[in-house]
């Protein structure tokens, strides 16, 4: 596996792309960007993945359609309104595309479009109308603008970027996300926008996105919720210059050990910055029987309710993480179980073999009282392991959620 190095830059590090965000009218509060743009120079291998909930978003089967050749140059989203569950829903997204192309120069089958916010709102053309040729004149390396503009209930952007080699040529790789709320994936996670210059054909861009998503979006749940929305979008335009990958081998596995470091990265960000979230959950099962196991186990920890309460006032409840690994479906002996919280704080064993053991109650307070906490679950049972990503239950997220579409 190569290096891969950590650069500024976001979506604009790559080579050839472009990004923008402004305020159009989608949302009430103008203090807020609603329209986001990433336009790429040259044609990109693109590829995504969607929701499994079976109410889509109109924006998804555009895209959808779009991306049946498997290329893209430009991808616009709008936050503040969902595009879901509406009857001219598909119109919207088409015009909106139709519109992009116009300004840009390029068809509007180049155009992947997303949306985000409340579902079942009554969405008209008019700001983006109105937004489009200002969001076209915005664009430019700072890649900041376009990920505040996809935000909804995040209390900050969510944007990295890397570097590797592939062909012994400098490609990079850079993201964006927002996803806050109405997280349990199952095939993507709330919104995800990824950028790179390496050359890869569109069949192994899809390979790669397919292959990462399952250990790294799925693994993230907030809520239990499946958004309507879902998707994670994938752009390579070639512009670093390296030999294309057509076919597994050393260059193959450089583009998706990139692309893993930053879906990895992105997954703790939304995990922690999940709805009213104080603490980011991180759990890592080993000793599972299969991969299988491993994750089921590791998901339905960090989401159990009563888990992410305990979190939330740093009470040692081992018992709830032994429960959640017992209804998750994972096969294991639960007399084999072993748990542990770690955080900067240090690290508590609280139990072996399915049962209690003596331990500090002070020490493990103040383990669980930091911000990043580990959950560490032992099932003895065979090589497998996952790790889950989600966040603690608080009272912030049942106010955000009382009032969210008022």
């Amino acid at each position: 596996m190569g290096r891969v190095e950590y650069i500024s830059g976001g979506v604009c590090a790559p080579r050839g792309y472009k990004a923008a965000g402004v305020y159009c009218g989608v949302r009430k509060n103008r203090t807020k960007r609603d329209l986001a743009l990433i336009y790429s120079e040259k044609r990109a291998a693109a590829a995504a993945v969607y929701t499994q909930n079976l109410v889509k978003g109109a924006p998804l089967t555009v895209t959808k359609r779009h991306l049946a050749d498997g290329f893209a140059r430009a991808i616009i989203c709008n936050s503040g309104n969902a595009n879901t569950c509406n009857a001219n829903g598909e119109y919207i997204a088409e015009t909106t595309c139709a519109l992009l192309a116009a300004e840009l120069g390029i068809a509007p089958e180049d155009v992947i479009v997303a949306s985000t916010g409340v579902i079942g709102q009554a969405m008209s053309m008019e700001p983006f109308e109105r937004g489009i040729p200002e969001l076209v004149k915005a664009l430019g390396a700072d890649s900041a603008p376009a990920a505040e503009a996809i935000m909804t209930t995040d209390t900050h952007s969510k944007e990295m970027a890397v570097s590797f080699t592939a062909g012994g040529v400098e490609c990079r790789m850079g993201c964006m996300a927002k996803g806050s709320g109405m997280i349990c994936p199952n095939m993507a996670t709330m919104l995800g926008f990824i950028t790179s210059d390496c050359a890869i054909s569109p069949a192994m861009l899809a390979r790669a996105l397919g292959e990462d998503i399952p250990g790294t979006f799925n693994m993230v749940t907030v809520d239990g919720d499946t958004s309507t929305n879902d998707m994670v979008a994938l752009m390579s335009n070639g512009m670093a210059g390296n030999a294309e990958i057509v076919s597994e081998g050393a260059d193959y596995d450089a583009f998706r050990e990139a692309l893993h470091t930053l879906t990895v990265w992105l997954s703790r960000q939304i995990a922690g910055d999940g709805e009213g979230a104080t603490k980011l959950l991180d759990c890592v099962v080993t000793g599972a029987k299969t991969l299988r196991d491993a994750r089921i186990a590791a998901k339905a920890v960090v989401g159990s309710a009563l888990l992410k309460a305990a979190m939330f006032g740093a009470d040692a409840n081992w018992g709830r993480v032994l429960c959640a690994v017992g209804y998750s479906g994972a096969d294991a002996d639960i007399t084999k179980v072993g748990v542990s919280f770690k955080s900067a704080a240090g690290e508590v064993t609280v139990c072996e073999n399915g049962a209690g053991v003596d331990f500090s109650e002070e020490l493990a307070a103040r383990v669980l009282g930091e911000k990043e906490i580990y959950i560490l679950v032992s099932l003895g049972d065979g090589e497998a392991e996952a790790e889950a990503w989600g966040c603690d239950l608080t009272y912030e997220y049942v106010k955000i959620n009382g009032d969210y579409r008022t």
